[in-house]
């Protein structure tokens, strides 16, 4: 494959220095996919990508190469395929301040809809991280969780019946649970790894299970340092991120 004619891509701080080993040849690869985002970049959200073919003669590469290079942009949501009808321009990523129940972008509209509403006993592992016994009632809450139209995550939260015993009786899937409950928590402890999903979370949010998903454990307690609500998140890796501010906010200049 010839040299890229676009020099500045491959400097020093450019994109391709992440995928040059320490050989210093860049993978064949990786240089069709660095020039596949100046392809998004020019055609622009929803434009549907060029063929395989296509992208084959421009590129003089090999299907296999551009191959790699697309599933990468799928996987990091840059490019989102349709069955039977193409590989499209994805949106930007939605952005997920960690320990709230929001998600930003401008002119998305977050929403949930409720999947499971039901009333259990706690069990030995929640009860353990709710402080009480393994007998003791909570409420089961899983909701799929939206931007506009589009499925972004799963939610399941339990909460200890006891502190909201009319919760079912006046729930709303699509409204934020803390003003429902009419508490904000006082503090949270919050664990974020990498997952795939099951079989039925991918059905649910209406994703590929080969996906990375991000994934959020978070145990809340209120102001008498009581913990009353556990909630797992599950969330597309390919269409949020995560942000959180640490320090003191900076000054506008």
């Amino acid at each position: 494959m010839p040299a890229p004619s676009h020099h500045s891509r491959l400097s020093a701080d450019g994109p391709v220095l992440d995928g040059i080993p320490e050989h210093g040849r860049v993978p064949r690869y990786y240089a069709v996919k660095v020039e596949l985002l100046a392809v998004i970049a020019e055609l622009g959200e929803g434009a549907v990508l060029p063929t395989e073919r296509e992208l084959c003669e421009r590129f003089e590469v090999s299907r296999a190469t551009v191959r790699q290079a697309v599933a990468e942009l799928v996987l990091e949501g840059r490019l989102s395929r349709r069955q039977g009808s193409g590989t499209y321009i994805a949106g930007p990523k939605l952005v997920q301040p960690l320990a709230t129940e929001s998600r930003r972008r401008p002119g998305i509209r977050p929403g949930r809809r409720a999947i499971t509403l039901e009333r259990r006993v706690a069990g030995s592992a929640l009860g353990a991280d709710l402080q009480v016994p393994s007998d003791a009632e909570v409420f089961h809450l899983e909701r799929v969780l939206l931007a506009g139209e589009e499925r972004v995550g799963l939610e399941s939260t339990y909460l200890l019946a006891s502190r909201c015993p009319d919760l079912l009786d006046a729930f709303a899937p699509d409204q934020p649970l803390s003003e429902q409950l009419g508490v904000e928590p006082a503090g949270a402890e919050e664990r974020v790894e990498t997952v795939l999903a099951t079989p039925r979370e991918a059905m649910l949010i209406g994703t590929n299970p080969a996906l990375p998903m991000l994934l959020t454990h978070r145990i809340s307690w209120g102001p008498d340092g009581v913990p009353f609500e556990r909630v797992r998140s599950l969330y597309r890796g390919d269409r949020l991120s995560f942000t959180t501010r640490l320090g003191r906010a900076a000054a506008h200049r």
